[in-house]
């Protein structure tokens, strides 16, 4: 494990909060109203609309290039594809996990796809600029010492983050304390969505203490 591949990671970690804080800041320079708050609805779009952009930017400097084959336009194509479908059955998947949990099936509908977008775009678009449409490979990062580089072990750790916040995001909504943020789905995105910043502050620092003892082996 290289120096020069820690900071790299680092500096990717800290684009992507940015891009959140960015997302959280910005719009209200554009937008008459705009608050995390305020305007729950417009704060997801934004913020996912930033995570992602981002993190396919990155995705594509970062990328080796590919061997002729992989290369071709028809390829490209079939993977973006594929990508698109992912993130949409995963987008369906969260959704219907939250309102097994609890959220409105009726009511509220059009909230809850949005957090469910905004939690896939912090979990599953992530995996897929790191592993691409590999279930296989998805499955292998995330069993025991499945990890073969610190990409895989920040993918981990981010994306555990993330769901972790977004669960006990949802703890305050049934208490009486009347607040504003206790709608729904807006304590669960802030829980997401720090749970999400909070990964990738943790993920580099863990990488770093455990550093002599992480090996990553080919497979």
């Amino acid at each position: 494990m290289s120096e020069a591949g820690v900071r790299r990671l680092c500096a990717a970690n800290l684009l992507r909060g940015c891009s959140v804080v960015l997302a959280a800041t910005a719009p209200r320079f554009f937008l008459d109203g705009f608050s995390v708050l305020g305007t729950p609805l417009a704060w997801l779009c934004v913020c996912s609309v930033s995570v992602s952009a981002l993190s396919v930017a990155l995705y594509a400097a970062r990328r080796p290039s590919p061997p002729p084959r992989r290369g071709s336009l028809a390829h490209k194509i079939s993977r973006f594809l594929k990508c698109c479908m992912y993130f949409f059955m995963s987008c369906i998947l969260f959704h219907a996990i939250v309102v097994l949990y609890g959220a409105p099936l009726i009511e509220s509908v059009t909230e809850t796809f949005l957090f469910a977008v905004l939690l896939s775009t912090f979990t599953t678009l992530q995996c897929l600029c790191v592993l691409g449409p590999n279930i296989q490979a998805w499955i292998r990062v995330f069993s025991k010492n499945g990890a073969m580089s610190i990409w895989d072990n920040n993918l981990q750790i981010t994306t555990v983050c993330s769901v972790l916040g977004a669960w006990f995001g949802a703890f305050p909504i049934p208490l009486d304390w009347d607040r504003p943020w206790q709608v729904w789905p807006i304590s669960c995105s802030l829980g997401a969505t720090f749970g999400y910043l909070a990964g990738l502050i943790i993920a580099p620092l863990w990488i770093h203490w455990n550093r002599k003892q992480l090996t990553y082996k080919s497979r």
